[in-house]
Order: C-alpha cells, then structure tokens, then sequence
C-alpha cells in the first residue's frame, strides 16, 4: 500500500515520489477524489450550433451526450437509459432529435426527456407503475461555459466555473477571445498513448527546459524563425488561479508589430486590439511576451505557436490547439485535440493555420513524437520497485532555503496576475502538483442517488 500522507508531504516539498505516474493506488483515488470534484472541459459551443446536434465526450469512464436542445440550451446528459442501462447514443457526433436505446427501445428528446416508453401501459400499468412524466436522462451535475467553452463537474456542489479558474480566465481570452466572434473548433483528433495523464498536463502547464533537448531538430530544420531552442529562457512562466503557462520574448516594438512577428493579419490584430483589456494588450506590447503552451488543472492544456508553413512562403503562420488528458488507466492517456481558431479569421488564414497545427501538433505531428516518446518511456520506469525509492526533484528555480533563483516579475514587468518568472523553473509543474495532492487528501463527497420512475410497493 502506498503511504498517501508521505507522497503528499513529498510533493509539496517539490520532491516528487517517481511511482505517482504508474500507480493504481494513485490511480483509484484519482478517480475517486479528483475527478469525481474538478471542472472538465467537454466540448465548444461551435461544436454543437445548430438544434438536435450534438457529441459525445467522456469523463473517465462515464459518458454524456453534449446536445443543443430544441430550446438553444446547450445540456450534457449521462449517456445511460434510464431502464437497464444500455447506451442511449452509439455514435461519436450528429444531429437528432430524439435518442432511442437500442436495447428496449425507450426514447428521449435532445433535452433529455423521455418521451417512448414502448408498452407503457400493458408492461407497468401506465403511470401507476412507472412515473413517466418528469423522467429525464440523468443530466451532468454541474456545466457552466467560458467563452464558449463547456465544462461539466461531477460534483453537484462545484463551485462557479468563473470561480474555478479564477485569474487564469485573463490568459484564457489570449486563445479564445481574439474577436467578439469567439473560436470555432475543428476536430477532435483522439488517439491512445501509453503514458500517464499527469506528465502531458505538467509538460505543457510549463516545462521550457525540455525545449532545447526534445525539440532541437525541429529547430534545426528551420520550422521555426528562431535560430536556437534556447530562446525559451527569455521568455516567462506565469500561475494564476487554477491553471498557467508559458510565453516567448517578443522583439521591440509596437502591439500591431509584435502581432505580424507571430504572423497575425492586420484585420485580425485590429479585432485583437478592439476585445483585449488594456492589461492584455501590455502583457504583449509593453512587456513583450507572447502566450504560448499553458494547462487548466487538471488535464485541460492550450498550444499557441507559430512555424513557417510551405505555402506561406518565408513567413511564419500561428496556430492555437486545445486538448484534454483523458485518464484510461494509470499507464495510459486518451488525447483528444482540437484545432481552435477565431472565427472571424480570412479563410485563407483559416486554412493555413490548419495546415500549421498539423504539422506541430496531433497525432503524427513533429512536437507531439518528440514528446511522447518520452512520457512512454517515463511512464515505463515508474512502474518499477525501484521508482519507489526515488525522489524526483521538482524544485528547479529554487535555492536549498526555499528562496527563488530569480526574483518575480512585479505589475512593471509583467502586466498579467497571479506569479511570473523568467528563465526555466518548475513553479507551474509544483503548482499542478500541489493542487493535485489537496485533492487526494480529501474524502470523496457523498453523492445522493437518483431514482428513476418512482417507487411502486406491493
């Protein structure tokens, strides 16, 4: 058995049990403790415009229909007949207006009612027997949406998203704000990795220091406008509510110019200007620094990056990619990616952009091999008796005392909230980390069981 207490103390020194990333231990109560309470993106409203459609997205392993009602409301229902259980919706996406359990043919709107309940009368006496009226597919317990974004909670008790992500919503706008529009999502990609969910999370919540070792060649071979990896030290890591990231140095210059560096057109850097606060715009024309990777606790990471794609000539092209950390077991991760981008974007724009995230980023792109074979290989060796026995050392930016390597960035330097450092350190992974092990030292919450028709005696 592990001793909880001891891994928990251990992470919150910075000192990280090896074993956490291959455990089922860790893995159950995860589970149990984590997953049953945290807000988990699902799914963007522009996945589901119009009335009837609808997704189907995962929680661990409970499954909810993400549907727009008839009304325009946007629902996660549990994708469970309310009868014996079977699997109300069989496909990945689409539009409908009812669903209908394969097994005994029961039916529900896309709002969730039932609404076919075949034999009512002769199988339970109509309503005497079973209450149908009021019957609805068991809905998500708690969704809220940021942006478009739809998250769903587990824990019917959840506080507002608003709440939740606290101060990280100022960075959410740099992806998913850049006009009134919004974004509009294209995907997801969705593949199996045999690597824990935790090390994708962490990786992209603010690992730079991996950039010059892991991703030299694809430096090398001129993807990028930056002559050297090592550039990633110039620019900064930031934590701010419940989640954080990283940016790149920009070079001198004005907001407008430091926008068609990264690659924007002049139309989308004017909608940018327009629906960004005036702290927003100075993180990029004052304090010159770009967002770039970042990580919603727990499994919810953004990509913003911008290489040089071959019909674009010499020039670079930026992209913005969301993507979830879907736990299959304690050695295995579901991904899923989208591609994400402003909906008021030139199609041209659109288009090549596209091309960009495919080549960086999703199942066969360059940064994503490069990465993975690590977090396979790291995930591997966790599974060891000898993992149990080491302490990795995630204090990097840390003095022995506890005192910082470089000091914090104050409002002069770096306009956002929450803590910004420069150069390579672990304050974000500690961070993840941390909130991480306040979840797993709390008891599950009790949950009220739902049931379904009425009680008949007799």
């Amino acid at each position: 058995m592990t001793d909880r207490s001891s891994v928990l103390d251990e992470v919150r020194r910075g000192m990280i049990p090896a074993h956490i990333y291959n455990d089922e231990e860790i893995f159950r109560l995860e589970r149990e403790r984590l997953f049953s309470r945290a807000w988990i993106f699902v799914g963007h409203e522009s996945e589901v415009p119009q009335p009837g459609d609808y997704v189907v997205r995962r929680v661990l392993e409970d499954s909810f229909i993400v549907s727009r009602g008839e009304d325009g409301a946007v629902r996660a229902l549990f994708n469970m007949c309310l009868h014996r259980g079977m699997q109300v919706c069989r496909a990945e996406a689409g539009n409908a207006s009812h669903f209908r359990c394969p097994y005994h043919g029961w039916s529900y709107r896309n709002d969730g009612r039932i609404v076919g309940l075949p034999f009512h009368q002769e199988a339970y006496g109509g309503e005497a027997g079973f209450r149908r009226k009021g019957q609805t597919l068991l809905p998500a317990p708690s969704l809220d949406t940021y942006n478009g974004l739809i998250f769903i909670s587990l824990d019917p008790a959840a506080p507002p998203l608003r709440e939740y992500l606290g101060d990280f919503a100022f960075y959410l706008d740099f992806y998913t704000k850049q006009s009134a529009a919004g974004i509009e999502l294209r995907g997801p990609q969705r593949w199996r990795i045999k690597a824990n969910w935790k090390i994708g999370a962490e990786n992209f919540a603010g690992d730079m220091y991996h950039t010059p070792q892991t991703h030299t060649s694809v430096v090398e071979i001129g993807l990028f406008r930056e002559p050297k990896a090592e550039k990633r030290k110039d620019g900064c890591t930031y934590w701010a509510g419940n989640g954080g990231g990283t940016t790149y140095k920009l070079p001198v210059g004005t907001f407008e110019e430091k926008l068609r560096y990264v690659g924007y057109p002049d139309s989308m850097i004017a909608n940018m200007r327009e629906n960004w606060s005036v702290e927003q715009q100075a993180v990029v024309e004052d304090n010159a620094f770009m967002i770039s990777a970042a990580s919603v606790f727990p499994n919810m990471s953004f990509v913003h990056n911008w290489p040089k794609v071959e019909e674009h000539g010499d020039a670079v092209l930026p992209f913005i990619s969301i993507r979830t950390w879907q736990p299959v077991s304690a050695d295995e991760t579901e991904v899923l990616s989208w591609f994400a981008v402003d909906a008021q974007a030139p199609e041209e724009f659109k288009a090549l952009s596209y091309k960009a995230y495919l080549m960086c980023f999703g199942s066969t792109g360059m940064f994503e091999q490069d990465d993975v074979e690590n977090w396979v290989s790291l995930t591997n060796t966790a599974a060891g008796s000898m993992a149990r026995r080491l302490l990795l050392n995630s204090r990097m930016g840390l003095l022995e005392d506890g005192s910082h390597v470089v000091p914090r960035l104050d409002g002069t330097q770096f306009a956002g909230p929450g803590e910004a450092y420069v150069g390579y350190g672990e304050y974000n992974q500690r961070h993840l980390l941390n909130r991480w092990a306040d979840h797993l030292e709390k008891p599950p919450a009790d949950v009220a069981q739902v049931e379904v028709g009425g009680q008949v005696t007799g």
